[in-house]
């Protein structure tokens, strides 16, 4: 199993375990795979919840430019919602663990068709 697979397979227990989700694994994948590089860095892989910056950042880049939303204040509150989900004392929150419950919450499944 490769190191990708290991971090799809933290990432699903994540979901499962601490959000309460069943993942589909499919969507998952290619939501992972979609972060890039980032998921090998210790820094990047994950979303600084406490940090306004660093919520800006996934809003613009990863709600605005990946999905395709237009700028409103549903944006942060589907963040704040979803770190919410994860636990906000949980100090590891995995960034493409944020990024595929953005992508459920807003039925954008289909960017990674």
């Amino acid at each position: 199993m490769g190191k990708r697979d290991e971090l799809i397979a933290k990432y699903a227990d994540d979901l499962r375990t601490k959000c309460g989700m069943a993942p589909d694994m499919d969507l998952l994948t290619k939501v992972t795979i979609g972060c890039g590089p980032a998921i090998y860095n210790d820094d990047a892989s994950t979303v600084a919840a406490t940090q306004e910056g660093e919520l800006e950042t996934v809003k613009n880049n990863f709600l605005i430019k990946k999905l395709g939303l237009a700028d409103s204040p549903a944006l942060m509150d589907a963040i704040n919602s979803v770190i919410d989900t994860y636990g906000r004392s949980e100090r590891n929150k995995y960034r493409a663990v944020v990024y595929y419950m953005l992508t459920k919450h807003f039925g954008k499944e289909s960017v990674y068709g």
